[in-house]
């Protein structure tokens, strides 16, 4: 088969056929002939090009491939997940907020005793950068009276008295982490926290004069670990439950499994205040906080048990169980060192979709007033003390908790949406 092009066979066919008859001068047949081994030197050059091209690109499928056969199971999670934007974003808004919770007495100018009795519902007040051209944070001062019509206590923010603010200031004492005794919060107003020397209160005050801000962030501290304690307890109780259930089989997994549909015949909720309303009133704080742990942990369990006994109902017969069986691994190591971490995955999802229910659950007991009381503070005791539309209406800014708890419930939904999809490998 020739390689000469259609075109430069047909051009060079007609010119040597007329120089044959007579009619092309021969220079032009020599013109011809350069031409064509131009053309078939271009030809030979796009041919090689090409070649070359479906190597580099079979090489780099190749190299990928191999990559992606070569990386571990948990390095392919990391690789879905990071391209979910909503789950990424989702991580790293609870990061946050856990570390707000870990530092909140530091990052709070003021602590949860602290009170401003000639600051009674006062409104959000703003922090301002500049103070005639220049860098000076301050914030306006507030000044308080009385409504003739309503007979009810107004504030109203004066442009008229500036409090600097100042970094790193010396405040009320607290102890960082519960251990460590500090004085220094991240910003406040210079000069103390006295009524008469001004105060900075970026959420509002509420009834007592008690401010907003610090009284949220130090409340997370109660919301966020609770959840995560409670979750914990269920996903211990329900992983080794469900393992063993499924591992085992016969009467043990029947005795599981009738265990769980008890367990998840009690409606959740009317069990939850049944069981808050047992907590005698007289217990420490702490002693009420592990109860209501204990209590909204209790149901949690009995979903991620059933999950795994159908997990492990399929992974008992895998070839790497087996093959440890014939090893000699007894029951134990077969289920903790095989079968959980195998599951680990699909654990840590559950998890993560498990705390905005716990979260919730605690909020609800809570503002019902059958979960955590005061002297605790918590975003459900925050919001149980707006019980009516009026004082919504009134003092719009003391509602503040709800805003902080939808942004975390979102966020561990998005999280824990992002990771399902990153563990279920039938996903892109």
């Amino acid at each position: 088969m020739s390689s000469r092009t259609p075109t430069a066979n047909t051009a060079v066919d007609t010119v040597t056929n007329g120089a044959r008859n007579g009619h092309v001068d021969p220079a032009l047949v020599a013109q011809s002939a350069q031409l064509f081994d131009l053309y078939r030197e271009l030809d030979q050059r796009l041919q090689q090009e090409r070649y070359a091209e479906d190597i580099i690109v079979g090489a780099a499928d190749h190299a990928a491939d191999e990559e992606r056969y070569s990386l571990s199971q948990w390095q392919l999670m990391w690789r879905k997940f990071v391209r979910n934007r909503a789950a990424l974003v989702g991580g790293i808004v609870i990061g946050l907020f856990y570390l707000t919770a870990l530092f909140a007495n530091f990052l709070s100018p003021y602590t949860l005793t602290t009170r401003f009795r000639d600051r009674v519902y006062v409104p959000p007040q703003g922090i301002h950068l500049f103070d005639e051209g220049r860098f000076a944070p301050f914030a306006y001062g507030v000044k308080t009276g009385l409504n003739i019509d309503t007979l009810e206590r107004v504030s109203e923010i004066d442009p008229t008295v500036k409090y600097p603010l100042r970094f790193f200031v010396k405040g009320e004492p607290y102890k960082l982490f519960g251990l460590i005794p500090a004085e220094r919060h991240l910003f406040g107003v210079a000069g103390g926290q006295g009524a008469g020397e001004g105060a900075i209160n970026l959420l509002g005050t509420d009834r007592q004069g008690r401010d907003m801000f610090t009284r949220i962030l130090i409340g997370s501290q109660v919301s966020l670990t609770i959840g995560l304690v409670g979750v914990a307890l269920s996903l211990s109780l329900g992983t080794v439950l469900g393992v063993v259930s499924g591992f085992f089989g016969g009467w043990i997994d029947d005795v599981i499994q009738r265990a769980i549909e008890l367990v998840r015949s009690f409606p959740s909720i009317p069990l939850w205040m049944a069981l808050s309303a047992a907590i005698p009133a007289q217990w420490p704080p702490m002693r009420v906080y592990f109860a209501v742990t204990l209590i909204l942990s209790l149901i949690g369990w009995t979903w991620l048990a059933r999950q795994l006994r159908g997990q492990v109902l399929t992974l008992r017969n895998q070839d790497f169980v087996l093959a440890a069986k014939l090893m000699g691994a007894n029951n134990g190591r077969i289920i903790f060192r095989h079968l959980v971490p195998a599951s680990i995955g699909h654990i840590i999802v559950v998890a993560t979709l498990a705390m905005p229910g716990m979260i919730l659950a605690e909020t609800a007991l809570s503002f019902l007033g059958l979960g955590l009381q005061p002297p605790i503070t918590s975003w459900g005791v925050l919001i149980k003390e707006v019980q009516n539309l009026q004082s919504i209406a009134i003092y719009p800014w003391v509602f503040s908790p709800v805003i902080f708890i939808v942004v975390a419930i979102l966020a561990f939904n998005f999280l824990g949406d992002g990771l399902r999809d990153a563990a279920d490998p039938y996903t892109r």
